[in-house]
């Protein structure tokens, strides 16, 4: 099989000039790429005055070197299963059953109680009447 050369990747502009991409990066390798990494646009970290501290090749192998985790011969099975963690029960009122001989008896109703609001509740400002809610609510400091 016979090697072929990488073919150089052509781009048109919207004004119709071509540009050729990988010799815009060769040439700009040494330049400081824009954000806040601190790294040249080749990828190695700048130091102070733009001075090359580590090399790419350097931060590459570094990388591939580090162990992205192990092999564990025990199965999942055979290792205990921490225990899930569940919620506080709440106390739930449980109902006595009926007999028949208490169904013929009427249910005793509790009379409703109305509380009479207090000075404080009943006056409200304009603001506080005309409360905004949901989306409007939420979108209310944003401009």
């Amino acid at each position: 099989m016979v090697a072929r050369a990488p073919r150089k990747r052509m781009y048109r502009t919207m004004q119709g000039r071509m540009v050729d991409i990988e010799k815009l990066r060769a040439a700009n390798e040494s330049v400081q790429a824009v954000g806040n990494m601190n790294v040249n646009a080749k990828g190695d970290v700048l130091g102070a005055g733009g001075q090359v501290v580590t090399p790419k090749e350097k931060i590459i192998k570094k990388y591939y070197e580090q162990p992205k985790g192990r092999v564990d011969d025990t199965p999942t099975k055979g290792k205990p299963m921490p225990a899930p963690k569940t919620p506080p029960k709440k106390s739930v009122l449980k109902m006595t059953p009926v007999s028949k001989s208490d169904t013929k008896q009427e249910p005793v109703v509790a009379p409703k109680v109305e509380a009479k609001p207090t000075p404080v509740q009943t006056l409200k400002t304009k603001a506080e009447s005309t409360e905004k809610k949901g989306i409007d609510a939420a979108l209310d400091g944003l401009e």
